[in-house]
């Protein structure tokens, strides 16, 4: 049951439920390396606007992100690499939520469950593009400005945006520190959207912060899990459940 749009967080059994959404989207974090933001954002949607679980998620997503760019001292030439790119996201995620408002409705259910089912089937198919050095200069600024789009409509930063960094031919690590960018740009443009369109009380940010604790017990959690299980396998059955929320988003909509 959808609750309404001023979030009482602290009247009724939400916050157990949040906490427990967060704890299992940073142990898939620390199993697979990614997925907190998109996890969170999808579950949580089923039990409160998308506006409200994106501005929920601003503070686990921002800091569990910014600890993905280390180490520092090899950050500044992907940073300046990926600058284009990010700049194309604020602009994408800020014009997106001016001209669409914060995410709200049966429309942005549908387009937050579309984007779950493109991202994990992108996934699950193995697809490699390959990105040449010298059409970076104007595909970067494009994919960020989509990205920002998607990001503004629905909460959700991982599409265009991951399938391009993999198709940079970036090393293992240099790939994840290149998503820690990206998220963490995506993260703060949207933060800054949802405050424009006065949907981040200072009561949901002290909210979003208690949410960082189970947030990172998880991805503790998903670190030691992560010596005893198959991270490939792990992942699939992530994305595969993925899909099947993304269709269950859409179909609970469009009724």
């Amino acid at each position: 049951m959808a609750l309404p749009e001023s979030l009482s967080f602290w009247n009724d059994s939400l916050p157990l439920l949040a906490a427990a959404v967060f704890a299992l989207a940073g142990l898939v974090k620390g199993v697979v390396g990614l997925g907190l933001p998109t996890l969170s954002m999808a579950l949580l949607a089923l039990v409160m606007a998308p506006a409200q679980a994106a501005a929920l998620l601003i503070v686990p997503s921002l800091v569990t992100n910014v600890w993905q760019l280390r180490p520092w001292e090899s950050l500044g030439p992907i940073f300046r690499r990926l600058a284009p790119m990010q700049w194309g996201v604020c602009f994408g995620t800020l014009a997106g939520a001016w001209a669409l408002g914060a995410p709200a409705g049966a429309w942005a259910v549908v387009g937050l469950g579309a984007a779950l089912i493109g991202y994990a089937a992108w996934g699950l198919a193995g697809a490699r593009i390959w990105v040449r050095p010298q059409t970076e200069k104007w595909l970067g600024p494009l994919i960020g400005a989509v990205t920002g789009l998607v990001t503004a409509a629905t909460g959700v930063f991982v599409i265009p945006a991951v399938p391009y960094l993999q198709a940079l031919c970036l090393q293992r690590d240099e790939l994840i520190q290149a998503m820690g960018i990206s998220f963490t740009v995506s993260t703060l443009a949207l933060a800054v959207g949802l405050y424009f369109n006065d949907r981040y009380p200072g009561a949901t940010f002290g909210a979003s912060v208690l949410m960082l604790l189970p947030a990172l017990a998880g991805m503790a959690a998903g670190h030691y899990l992560r010596q005893k299980l198959s991270p490939v396998l792990f992942r699939q059955c992530f994305l595969g459940s993925l899909i099947l929320l993304g269709i269950h988003m859409i179909a609970s909509a469009v009724r």
